[in-house]
């Protein structure tokens, strides 16, 4: 959640805020008058208590009719505390729900708009002139099934629509990503980590994954738990209600999971093959760092994921997320988007997202400052994930329907240069 003390003194750059995402600025204003009344209604609490205790220590002194007076005011007043502390929880409680329901601040090099609102800071690498070649392009499903890899028609069958199975080169192909993502990040000092994947409402809700984006999430109501979309869920999760270390620098984690997303709200968007499915693998890096190194930790991640996709091969751009596209989360995000010769367009691949103290003071994370105690920063980025599966096939696709494998991948796969098609 965004800091109180921030909603008091800046609200207008919290207004502001708002309107660049596209949200109502007037929430704002209901969390300060809901705040002022709890401010209000816990004051009053506290100075009958006040009353109370002081009419307490004078009762003990007090004698005859003057002590029955105190007595039966000591009465009166045990009632209106009682009273007044159920109001002053519930105003809290109150601002509490309306505060926690604003979304983190927007950075101040976010474009202001929505979806399309993006824009796109470098291009690297160009596509490949399939038709100078003389070859004809075909999407990832066509050369993946040729390629006995990807079975949509049996995920169908066991599952529904938008699950799969990979099998084959399929399977070995995402361990192969999976496996050198998570090789890289070791090599530059992440700790490895295999989460849970069902977790508490109280971390689905610190992680901003609830609220305006419940409808995305599978609930086992039986349980109350939930499946995470991504590991950023448990790793944030991880430190909870704990005072951490970060003298020596950030907390770098790097998860392995599977993924789970109803994917509401996109119907008939990506619905052919795996780019779009409810069931994926993917490592995910996260960080817990001061805020004032969140920026640079940003930055860290998006340098990382630009050097996994360039030693895969694959043509790729760089695009910061519009305001209106931020989740609740993030103050800034960036995306890494392959290209998709079959669509002739640009897919995301990757993302990482900066949520300065949001998550963190959420779920009550904080390190040592001075005498007291002061939220960390979390920042999170995908390294390798199964829809990159997608851009590999389609981007080192031959004529004769082989897939030329890139030389990061060919160790995982015992020195496996080309997949051919199955007979």
């Amino acid at each position: 959640m965004i800091d109180v003390r921030l909603l008091r003194s800046e609200p207008d750059l919290v207004r502001e805020s708002q309107r660049r995402r596209g949200e109502d600025p007037g929430s704002v204003d209901d969390a300060i008058r809901a705040d002022e009344r709890g401010r209000e209604a816990l004051a009053a609490f506290e100075a009958k208590r006040a009353e109370q205790k002081a009419l307490g220590k004078s009762v003990s002194r007090a004698t005859g009719e003057a002590k029955a007076e105190m007595l039966t005011r000591a009465q009166e007043l045990a009632a209106e505390v009682k009273d007044l502390e159920a109001r002053a929880a519930e105003a809290t409680a109150e601002a509490s729900e309306l505060v926690a329901a604003i979304p983190n601040i927007v950075g101040p090099e976010v474009p202001t708009g929505g979806e399309d609102d993006y824009t796109v800071l470098r291009e690297v690498g160009a596509p490949r002139d399939f038709e100078g070649e003389g070859v004809e392009v075909r999407d990832h499903l066509d050369l993946g099934e040729a390629l006995r890899a990807i079975d949509m028609e049996r995920g169908a069958k066991v599952s529904g629509a938008r699950f799969y199975y990979l099998t084959g080169l399929g399977a070995r192909l995402e361990l192969a990503i999976l496996n050198a993502a998570m090789d890289m990040v070791i090599e530059e000092g992440f700790t490895p980590v295999i989460p849970p994947t069902l977790v508490k409402p109280e971390i689905m809700a610190g992680t901003g994954f609830l609220g305006s984006h419940a409808e995305e999430v599978y609930r086992l109501e039986a349980d109350d738990l939930y499946l995470t979309g991504t590991s950023e869920v448990a790793l944030a999760g991880f430190h909870t209600d704990e005072i951490i270390d970060l003298d020596s620098g950030p907390l770098r984690y790097a998860g392995w999971s599977a993924c789970y997303r109803r994917e509401a709200g996109s119907y008939g968007k990506d619905t052919r093959g795996i780019i779009r499915v409810h069931q994926f693998h993917k490592v995910e890096m996260f960080s817990f760092c001061r805020e004032d190194e969140a920026a640079d930790e940003h930055s860290r991640f998006l340098q990382l994921e630009e050097k996994m996709l360039s030693a895969l091969g694959l043509p790729y751009r760089v695009i910061n997320i519009a305001a209106g596209d931020l989740g609740t989360s993030a103050a800034q995000k960036y995306d890494c988007e392959a290209w998709l010769p079959s669509q002739g367009r640009y897919v995301e691949m990757t993302s990482t997202s900066n949520c300065t103290a949001f998550q963190a003071r959420r779920l009550g994370i904080r390190e040592r400052a001075g005498r007291g105690t002061r939220p960390v920063a979390t920042v999170n980025g995908t390294i390798g994930t199964t829809r990159w599966i997608v851009a590999l096939l389609e981007n080192h696709q031959q004529a004769d329907g082989s897939v030329v494998v890139p030389d990061k991948l060919r160790p995982y796969l015992g020195g496996l240069n080309r997949f051919s098609p199955q007979t």
